[in-house]
């Protein structure tokens, strides 16, 4: 396996060349790039445009805060952990992040976008431009647990995929989503 992931083009334009990073994506005024290893200050700023309910559903708990070993977690970029982050274009807040966290053949995926941001279609992107990468490194399951009162997520994976396949697991979704 490369310790580098894939830069993929699939429904995405490469942009100019940013000064941050090489292998910016963007849709429609979103700007995707990759997370540099390490990279706590954009975690934590999407963290904290989270409001209860999207920290609720994402991380199944009432979370006010990151604790420093999580937040090292979240902020992991290596050959198995792969993380995308969305701003949109002109505000240098990031807007969104997605993770991919490779087991073989599949993975567990995550994803995060600020609440006065929903419904501008950076879970879409985000969610179409990390499947993309996963197929592009050989991955082809993608795995999540979703909160039962989050059909959005399940939507999202089920439009950046070919099946979907979703079982209960208390008041959460246990969810397979293929790849081609």
């Amino acid at each position: 396996m490369s310790k580098r992931w894939p830069a993929t083009a699939t429904r995405w334009a490469m942009r100019r060349p940013q000064a941050h990073d090489m292998h910016s994506r963007f849709l429609d005024g979103i700007v995707i790039r990759p997370l540099r290893d390490g990279d706590t200050a954009t975690v934590l700023a999407v963290f904290d445009r989270l409001g209860a309910l999207s920290r609720r559903r994402r991380f199944a708990a009432t979370k006010n805060e990151l604790r420093p070993a999580e937040l090292a977690r979240l902020a992991r970029v290596d050959a198995t952990h792969h993380v995308l982050v969305a701003h949109v274009d002109g505000d240098p807040r990031p807007a969104g992040i997605a993770r991919l966290v490779r087991d073989g053949d599949a993975a567990e995926v995550a994803f995060e976008v600020a609440d006065e941001l929903h419904g501008r279609g950076i879970g879409t992107a985000l969610t179409a431009a990390l499947a993309a990468d996963a197929r592009a490194a050989g991955i082809t399951e993608l795995r999540a647990t979703v909160s039962g009162d989050n059909p959005h997520a399940l939507s999202l994976l089920a439009r950046a995929t070919h099946r979907l396949r979703a079982t209960w697991l208390g008041g959460e979704r246990g969810v397979v989503a293929a790849l081609d």
